[in-house]
Order: C-alpha cells, then structure tokens, then sequence
C-alpha cells in the first residue's frame, strides 16, 4: 500500500522543530547583496519560525513524515 507523498519544494525549505514549530530560513540572500546593508544581511542568516497557526498547519499536512 502506498504511503503519503511528502511536498518536496516544501521539504527543501522548511523543517520541524522538536516542539512542532516550522523553522525555515529567509530569502534575500543568494544575490544584490551590495545594494544591501551588513545589518540586513546578518538578520537575514538567522533561522525564522512560522508564528500563524493555520500556515503551520497548511505546511505540516505538505510534510506528513518529518
């Protein structure tokens, strides 16, 4: 019997937390980082949290398995 598909454009960028967060990382980064300031280019390194709910939910039904 088949098992559940997994969303893989959605497996390559977010992951789960151990709590059930999803932590995903910015975009921005990979080029014009000239035109950016050093600030902006430092928060962008961080790891962010999806904080809304029902987006969390909608992306932990895409990742069945993680």
């Amino acid at each position: 019997m088949k098992g559940l598909k997994t969303k893989k454009g959605v497996a390559k960028r977010f992951k789960l937390t151990k709590k059930g967060k999803v932590k995903y990382f910015p975009c921005g980064k990979s080029h014009l980082a000239s035109s950016k300031n050093a600030k902006r280019l430092r928060n962008l390194r961080k790891a962010r949290t999806i904080g809304d709910r029902k987006t969390r939910s909608f992306l932990k039904r895409m990742l069945p398995y993680a």
